[in-house]
């Protein structure tokens, strides 16, 4: 008999066999471990959205015979009285008129600091951008009181100039952080190139700049507007005349003039958040492809 060896070539590594890291059947089970938790999560989050929503087609007896209860019969008269009214839609107005002026000033007041922060060295650079930075750590309600404060000293009570000032100073901060990575990873050498081509600083930001901050200025400004909608704190304390109301605000005052009437504060309520999820929802893949060029820059 002869025996057989097994030739190894020099320089030639065996083939290893990879052990898994666990079994199939161990892997199947922590997926759907992982799935059943986020859709308990996803279920506890659009519950109450669903109550609202479903709630504005009931009728108060039934409300109240059944408050967790489906409709019925669907009635449509709460949400058409809604659209009919004419304070719903001025809200509406002085909500949008609101968070596009913001977001317009955010953005490019925003990019133009951001610009400077992120492609110049000069002297107080850090500190400017730790400025910045720090005013993430201050929340609206507190600083309220000043902010009250100062508005009425400029006179801007009772209207919604004194509500877009404050939000394009707290909208800043946000804004810059996000935006610095994007401008810092433009390569230098392109601001060089266009500086031979005869561009000046200000038309290579123009050129050059804002196109290529696209993905982060979109970010910024979907962020922004959301918030700048949602607002509820601010309005509170500036505004004092129904007729500037803001939708949050409008909604807060709709519930205590018809406390009595469930069904239709509900379908006000639903109508007044269907905005906000809509364009949420249409942006969120906007608002996660920025922030993660953010990280990345």
């Amino acid at each position: 008999m002869t025996a057989t060896a097994a030739v190894v070539t020099p320089g030639r590594r065996t083939p290893t066999r990879r052990h898994s890291s666990g079994l199939p059947g161990q892997r199947k089970s922590s997926n759907l471990a992982v799935y059943f938790v986020a859709l308990v999560l996803v279920a506890l989050m659009l519950a109450p959205v669903a109550y609202v929503i479903f709630g504005g087609f009931r009728t108060n007896s039934e409300i109240t015979l059944d408050p967790s209860g489906l409709p019925t019969t669907w009635n449509w008269e709460n949400y058409v009285n809604v659209l009919a009214s004419g304070v719903f839609w001025r809200q509406v107005g002085n909500s949008l008129i609101a968070a596009v002026a913001t977001t317009l000033f955010v953005v490019v007041l925003g990019l133009m600091a951001a610009f400077a922060l992120a492609r110049y060295n000069f002297r107080g650079r850090g500190a400017f951008y730790a400025l910045f930075t720090a005013g993430l750590m201050f929340p609206m309600t507190v600083a309220i009181t000043p902010l009250y404060i100062l508005v009425r000293d400029l006179g801007l009570m009772n209207s919604l100039a004194g509500v877009i000032v404050p939000q394009i100073a707290f909208g800043l901060p946000m804004t810059i952080i996000i935006l610095v990575p994007f401008l810092a990873a433009i390569p230098h050498e392109l601001q060089e190139a266009a500086s031979i081509d005869g561009c000046s600083r200000l038309g290579f930001f123009w050129r050059m700049v804002v196109p290529l901050a696209v993905p982060g200025i979109i970010t910024v400004g979907i962020l922004v507007f959301v918030q700048s909608w949602n607002s509820y704190m601010l309005p509170l304390f500036i505004l004092n005349n129904e007729a500037s109301f803001t939708l949050p605000l409008g909604t807060q005052a709709f519930a205590s003039q018809y406390s009595v009437d469930t069904a239709k504060v509900l379908a006000f309520t639903s109508l007044s958040m269907i905005p906000a999820l809509v364009f949420f929802s249409l942006f969120e893949r906007r608002i996660v492809g920025g922030l993660t060029g953010a990280v990345k820059g």
